[in-house]
């Protein structure tokens, strides 16, 4: 069983927190995208109101083990500061004497930020020891940081069972709900939208899902393996040759199964790799020699939007094109209005991190939809039906 902060009261408390502050930077150092920190910032005051000390810990890119000034969280501590008005002590480290210092001093109303534990090569090791120098600063463990729950690594795993209070925050609690209660048992009909470059990173989520779902809407670089295993020509399209035989066999599983895989019957193609190139709609199984296929057609959309629209649960994981080319992005944008109305209709509607997330950040539909993933690898591996180290770290 997982307790959430809610559940236990820790008055009074030194609380680590492991958020997931991985968040881009710019040049000049400054976070451009500040949307995991705002996800984790009712877990902070959750622990400020019962009068405890919030102690972040979190990495930020991949130092390689060692401090980098380029992967510092000082810009966060920053951000928290002029943005949201937190009163942040950040510690230029996130073990010893810096740390100490930092935590010893810090009053109530105040919050910690310790630097990037992966500048400590221990961190990705799940290095116990390392963990124990962490578990000194704190009186009890809180992890909000889904995102990296995937990771076996010190501060989700074996932090976490050096406490017996060991918490699971908002972020942490609304991922578990909505990924994993509302997939294990969906409300039918149930839709899986997948797309992104390449079938390999989505074999385990089709067969995972097979079982569950009304139907499967596969669009993005993915489905040119999948129209290549039809015996399509796919021109110059993204092709993942020692996976044809594996789109094959899903085919065959998802027929043998009675399942809806539904492929794109009409895709937007281009002669090169570029916004600004000639493009044009030819129907999936007619795309011309020396050109690409870049985005879904419109009759495609028309078809997955109908789909969507009949589901009551519907997951999404992956862009159904080149979304970060505006010519490109209409599948795309097609695909997240479809959500937005399915909402409106009553339909539990889940984007599963990384670029579809992404997409429908940029496209601003994050609040038309029940649940947005903070999670890219966590939410992909939690869709395949794996258990995540982080996850099952906090169960006591």
């Amino acid at each position: 069983m997982i307790k959430s902060i809610d559940e236990v009261r820790i008055e009074g408390k030194k609380i680590l927190v492991r958020v997931d502050f991985n968040v881009p930077l710019d040049e000049e150092q400054n976070v451009t995208d500040d949307t995991r920190i705002r996800e984790s910032l009712p877990t902070i005051d959750k622990i400020i109101d019962y009068g405890s000390i919030p102690i972040l810990m979190s990495h930020l890119g991949r130092p390689k083990g060692e401090p980098n000034p380029k992967y510092s969280l000082e810009p966060v501590a920053k951000l928290m500061l002029e943005k949201y008005g937190y009163d942040v002590l950040f510690a230029k480290d996130c073990i010893g004497k810096p740390a100490l210092e930092a935590v010893n001093r810090a009053a109530v109303g105040q919050v910690v930020l310790l630097e990037n534990l992966r500048f400590h090569k221990e961190e990705e090791k799940n290095d116990i020891e390392f963990a124990k120098q962490l578990a000194s600063l704190g009186d009890a463990y809180v992890n909000d940081a889904f995102g990296s729950a995937h990771r076996a690594h010190a501060s989700t795993e074996a932090l976490a069972k050096l406490f017996d209070t060991r918490l699971a925050g908002y972020l942490m609690i609304n991922e578990i709900e909505y990924l994993g209660k509302t997939i294990t048992n969906p409300i039918k009909p149930f839709v899986a939208v997948l797309g992104g470059a390449k079938i390999s990173g989505k074999i385990d989520v089709i067969k995972n899902l097979m079982d569950k779902c009304s139907s499967i809407l596969i669009g993005g670089g993915m489905a040119y393996t999948f129209y290549k295993a039809l015996g399509f020509g796919i021109g110059k399209s993204l092709l993942e040759e020692d996976r044809v035989e594996m789109a094959q066999e899903l085919l065959g599983e998802t027929s043998a199964k009675n399942v809806k895989l539904i492929l794109p019957v009409d895709t937007v193609v281009a002669d090169s790799f570029n916004n600004e190139t000639n493009y044009k709609t030819v129907k999936s199984d007619s795309i011309p020699d020396g050109w690409m296929g870049m985005d879904i057609g419109p009759e495609t959309q028309k078809l997955f939007c109908d789909e969507i629209l009949k589901a009551r649960t519907v997951v999404w994981n992956g862009p159904m094109g080149v979304f970060e080319m505006e010519n490109f992005a209409k599948g795309t944008y097609a695909i997240a209005q479809a959500l937005a109305d399915a909402t409106t209709k009553g339909a539990t509607t889940i984007v599963g991190g990384g670029d579809s997330a992404a997409a429908i950040n940029k496209m601003n539909f994050q609040n038309k939809v029940t649940h947005v993933s903070t999670g890219g690898g966590a939410s992909l591996e939690y869709l395949e039906g794996k258990i995540l180290p982080g996850v099952a770290a906090l169960e006591v």
